[in-house]
């Protein structure tokens, strides 16, 4: 695979005063099923690709703005990377993905934006307290996505971005 194929990707996870994380939940473009079951709504964070002559910060600050209209918040550090094939989308593409923190002021978002920035279908925009979203079933891609949530809300924030699956 040349660089040429990998899409490079900022993602965001964002907590409220509160601890909750904010996610997104779109219409999954094919099956999740082999056995053609219908396509399954996943959630996913906050984020998109880096555009040419921009920085992985950069972009996650814009996405960040078009995506939830949250903006003049202090980018955290980058906590996790992932790299893989990002096939429920309408656009398939294998994504190299940097995830940064960020602790937005309150839990105020402007969604009015997500329309025209996003082409897949967005059914939901919702903060969830992390544990009641491991508990709900609701898939999330990659769902180590909550687990680290989990570890930054109890205090163990990575030293290091750490990979996940």
């Amino acid at each position: 695979m040349t660089d040429a194929d990998v899409r490079h990707t900022s993602r965001l996870i964002v907590l409220d005063p509160d601890d909750r994380i904010l996610l997104l939940q779109y219409q999954a473009a094919v099956a999740s099923d082999p056995e053609g079951a219908p396509p399954r709504p996943f959630w996913y964070t906050p984020g998109g690709g880096v555009d040419p002559g921009e920085t992985s910060e950069q972009a996650a600050l814009r996405e960040l703005d078009e995506e939830v209209g949250i903006r003049g918040v202090p980018l955290g550090p980058c906590v996790a990377t992932c790299e893989a094939l990002r096939d429920r989308f309408i656009r398939k593409s294998f994504c190299r993905e940097r995830y940064f923190l960020i602790r937005a002021p309150s839990n105020r978002i402007d969604t009015s934006r997500l329309a025209e920035t996003d082409i897949d279908p967005v059914l939901d925009v919702r903060w969830w307290k992390v544990d009641d979203f491991i508990a709900s079933g609701e898939f999330l891609i990659p769902m180590s996505v909550a687990l680290l949530a989990r570890r930054i809300v109890s205090g163990d924030l990575p030293a290091t971005p750490i990979a996940l699956d």
